[in-house]
């Protein structure tokens, strides 16, 4: 049997609907800049507040889409469990790599500011590929998508045209201070059109939320923010 309140309605609908969205949002804002890290601190150096945005935007999207993978999961798990464990496992993994890349990535840009662009594309040159943990899960970031995409085809949870828009998001480049390519928008429009429907659907079910759980959330927000910006 399979536990269908986990992970809650409106945690899996925002996950299946802004996780994609904010994927997306984060490739779209680095477009225009040459994709490899020397040109990344470059754009960063000359556009701040719109890299910090994109890079942002993308490791909030990889966050929301943990919530995504596990709805997905649970559906397949059904019918399909061999196929549930190893999707996510091995699609929790990559996210959890591309998180640890967003990371690095927010240092190498506090390193422009700090030391100065030639400085930093220097330090990062000396180090770009040394060793981490997350290197040995390259390939679980991109296959995982595709296991995960086989499971929503057999068990039913997506059709077949979603189903391989899922797969396309193996295509995403990996890595620390990636940027936008053809590849990318490829990927990240296949992520939207694959969960952004299922999740309108999630959260069209059942009743909205009290009027009141707005202004909470929107406190609840600000305050984490304010708490989070002290230190």
């Amino acid at each position: 049997m399979t536990n269908e309140g986990f992970p809650g309605r409106w945690i899996e609908g925002v996950g299946l609907v802004a996780g994609p969205a904010l994927v997306m949002g984060g490739v779209l804002l680095k477009l225009g800049y040459d994709a490899f890290f020397p040109e990344q601190l470059a754009a960063f150096a000359g556009s701040p507040a719109q890299l910090t945005a994109a890079y942002s935007c993308f490791a909030a999207g990889v966050v929301l889409l943990a919530a995504a993978v596990l709805g997905l999961v649970r559906r397949i798990a059904a019918t399909h469990p061999l196929l549930a464990q190893w999707g996510l496992a091995l699609t929790l993994a990559g996210l959890f790599a591309r998180a640890f890349h967003a990371g690095v990535s927010h240092l190498a840009f506090q390193l422009v500011d700090v030391q100065g662009l030639r400085a930093a594309q220097q330090a990062i040159n000396e180090q770009y590929g040394s060793f981490h943990i997350f290197q040995t899960i390259n390939l679980a970031t991109m296959a995982g998508w595709v296991v995960l995409a086989a499971g929503t085809w057999r068990s039913g949870a997506l059709g077949r045209v979603q189903s391989v828009a899922l797969a396309l998001m193996a295509a995403m480049p990996v890595g620390v201070l990636k940027g936008t390519g053809v590849t990318s928008i490829i990927a990240a429009a296949g992520l939207c059109v694959a969960l952004i429907p299922l999740g309108v659907k999630v959260l069209a079910r059942g009743p909205a939320p009290k009027w009141w759980t707005y202004p909470l959330a929107a406190v609840i927000v600000a305050g984490a923010t304010l708490i989070g910006l002290a230190g």
